[in-house]
């Protein structure tokens, strides 16, 4: 009965999630996707906590209390243009997580290892399952251990520098140790042979050696990618999370947390696809720390040229009565979202068109803007994305290097 109950609801937490993913596409429909998840989330604890095997009802109920009270303050305290950090913040919360309860699920492993056929017919929940796994299914679940204590450590340590960086208690400029990239080449093979060993053994020595090379990976890339990069970052470790989660639930045998973070994992590495196209920006030398430059074609080094062109082109948008507004992280700290809201109620009182052009990448977090002008009440229907209105900026006449002339 419990376990036909928990699948059930996993499923209907499921689709919350995902129709909560799906409306966060659109303005007008993100504050009832904003529920959907929420209402999904609640679902899946209460799930959990109704589950086979769930032992510790008062230690959980006392620890989801404590931890609800401290995201209700954070979330009090937090001003918009903190958003970016905080963020980052629990992206590492995720990932320390994913850590744990890989180790978790080792320890486990190695208890039900140690009993006899008599003692493991006791057993239920997790260790239950782990007690009638055959040897080729244990190396399978290592594989998982191993790889959501990794993609956890990497996430925890990226995470807590991109705070930093974002906070501005870490210096946001790239910097990276004497080696650079080999450091971090060399400390992924070396990850490697320790799963190796990790497969062969068993040894949690193996474990915690990946665990701090994981560690050193997520802090020294991190640290190798520059401030005007964060949004990317942001963006990449919130994927890096969702895979974590995913790898885990692979381990515990958990459907919800594999589709959880399946989504997250996959949209977050699409979304900084897209930023990174938007910027100009190679995707695989952002996520590698800078590897081969960050710079696009035809730029000084450090996107001015990209940004000079960007402005000759967007210049003057205001023509035959159009304005175009295009908002920035500057609006962001000069908390300007409801001047703006009042001189565009005041131009189109007067008769003008007025629309806002957002860059994917403005602010440093993705939707940035759009929530501050939503915050600030303008009307969702004249907020456009970059593509929409592109075509719309007037577009001066440019010399090419042939020698004619091209619009």
């Amino acid at each position: 009965m419990q376990f036909g109950f928990t699948t059930a609801a996993y499923v209907v937490a499921a689709v919350l999630f995902i129709q909560s993913l799906g409306g966060l596409s659109g303005q007008e429909s993100a504050k009832r996707a904003v529920w959907y998840g929420i209402v999904g989330m609640a679902l899946a604890v209460l799930a959990t906590l109704y589950g086979p095997g769930i032992g510790n009802w008062y230690v959980s109920v006392v620890m989801i209390a404590i931890g609800g009270a401290i995201g209700w303050v954070v979330a009090q305290r937090v001003q918009m243009t903190e958003m970016p950090q905080l963020v980052a913040a629990m992206h590492s919360l995720v990932g320390l997580a994913a850590v744990f309860i890989g180790y978790n699920a080792h320890l486990e492993a190695a208890n039900v290892a140690g009993l006899d056929e008599a003692a493991r017919a006791t057993l239920d929940g997790f260790a239950a399952v782990l007690a009638h796994k055959t040897p080729v299914e244990l190396s399978i679940l290592r594989i998982e251990v191993f790889l959501g204590v990794f993609i956890g450590a990497v996430t925890f340590t990226g995470s807590v520098v991109a705070y930093g960086k974002l906070a501005g208690k870490v210096d946001g400029k790239a910097k990276k140790l004497p080696g650079g990239h080999l450091l971090n080449a060399g400390s992924a093979l070396g990850s490697l042979v320790l799963l190796v060993v990790y497969l062969q053994s068993g040894s949690v020595l193996a474990l915690i050696g990946m665990t701090l090379l994981a560690f050193f990976i997520g802090y020294h890339l991190i640290m190798g990618i520059g401030g005007a990069d964060m949004p990317v970052v942001v963006s990449m470790l919130n994927s890096y999370s969702g895979w974590a989660a995913a790898a885990i639930g692979f381990s515990l045998s958990n459907d919800l947390l594999i589709v959880v973070g399946a989504l997250v994992g996959s949209s977050g590495a699409i979304l900084s696809y897209i930023m990174c196209k938007a910027m100009n920006r190679s995707f695989i030398s952002v996520i590698l720390g800078g590897f081969g430059g960050t710079t696009g074609p035809g730029d000084g080094g450090d996107g001015r040229a990209d940004r000079h062109r960007r402005r000759r082109r967007g210049g003057g948008a205001e023509r035959r009565g159009q304005v175009i507004i295009i908002p920035g992280y500057g609006m962001a700290v000069a908390q300007a979202q409801q001047s703006v809201s009042e001189l565009t109620r005041k131009l189109r009182a007067k008769g003008k068109t007025v629309r806002f052009a957002i860059h994917p990448v403005a602010g440093r977090l993705p939707g940035h803007m759009n929530v501050l002008l939503a915050e600030a009440k303008v009307p969702y229907d004249i907020v456009l994305e970059m593509d929409e209105i592109n075509e719309d900026f007037p577009r001066p006449t440019l010399p090419s290097s042939s020698g004619r002339t091209t619009s």
